[in-house]
């Protein structure tokens, strides 16, 4: 597996605010560069027979128009297909919907892979966990598609190890730079930095189960 600490310096990862017909929406994008030509990530990140090599089962009808199920995950409409360029969908998870877009651009010797994440989050949802509450989950699907990308032979990974990967100490260390990254985007943004780095804390305590109340 890729090293934690290569991977987490190698993504990029911004915030921003939209305006849709509801409201003022949260905007996070997070990318890296994947060493593979636009055809070939293309196939990886919409081939329904690829995508749970680097990140969940997927069933549906993964055209435009189409719908589509992630094993214990979200649901969602694909709204736009633009092949090899991207795609666009909803993302319907615990009865909240947002949007997502993935963008595919040939930069250097291989291609970038970028996620926009549009959704209306409630302030004190923000104001407790901040951009890293998704972020974190973004960050650890980019590190699946990073290893499948390096290894595309290599066996997926064991979903009963994958379940307690966050108390290990390459998974606790996984957590602590991706919620700390979160935090860096999150003052970057005009977050008041003893804010982001609070939010960021019980970020990290919620994914390694090291938060408050665990264990109780």
């Amino acid at each position: 597996m890729i090293d934690v600490s290569t991977q987490i310096s190698a993504v990029r990862r911004e915030l921003g605010t939209r305006t849709l017909e509801a409201g003022e929406a949260r905007v996070s994008t997070i990318s890296q560069v994947y060493d593979t030509d636009i055809d070939d990530l293309w196939d990886v990140v919409t081939n329904p027979e690829r995508i749970p090599r680097w990140f969940l089962p997927i069933e549906g009808d993964l055209r435009e128009g189409g719908h589509y199920q992630i094993t214990g995950n979200a649901s969602g409409t694909v709204s736009k297909c633009d092949r090899p360029r991207g795609f666009s969908a909803t993302w319907e998870f615990g009865g909240q919907v947002s949007w997502i877009e993935v963008r595919l651009t040939p930069e250097g010797e291989g291609t970038r892979f970028e996620l926009e994440h549009v959704a209306h989050v409630a302030d004190e949802w923000w104001d407790q966990f901040g951009p890293g509450a998704t972020g974190v989950g973004w960050d650890g699907a980019l590190y699946g598609l990073a290893n499948y990308v390096a290894d595309p032979s290599s066996t997926p990974a064991d979903p009963a190890k994958m379940a307690t990967w966050h108390e290990t100490p390459e998974g606790r260390t996984f957590y602590r730079l991706s919620s700390d990254a979160w935090v860096a985007a999150s003052i970057a943004a005009g977050t008041e930095p003893a804010a982001a780095k609070e939010a960021g804390e019980r970020t990290y305590g919620f994914y390694t189960g090291t938060g408050p109340g665990a264990g109780s």
